[in-house]
């Protein structure tokens, strides 16, 4: 299920996009990024519709994926 960032509390929502920054291991090459950065490319991504909120109701989690992302949300 898809959940409107927008409606997600700013401190939810800025705790969700640090442990999915901090669990994604991507690597930024020679110049690494900081964490407050991470945070506002994946807080861009949200508000630019580039990724989405999705609640897991399987797994009982939430994650943000591409929002060309295929996925089975029943």
């Amino acid at each position: 299920m898809i959940i409107p960032w927008q409606q997600v509390d700013p401190a939810t929502l800025t705790n969700i996009i640090e442990a999915f920054v901090l669990r994604e291991g991507t690597d930024y090459g020679d110049e690494e990024k900081s964490l407050a950065e991470k945070v506002a490319d994946v807080r861009r991504q949200l508000a630019t519709g580039e990724a989405i909120l999705v609640w897991s109701e399987l797994h009982e989690t939430v994650n943000i994926l591409p929002a060309n992302h295929r996925f089975d949300d029943k």
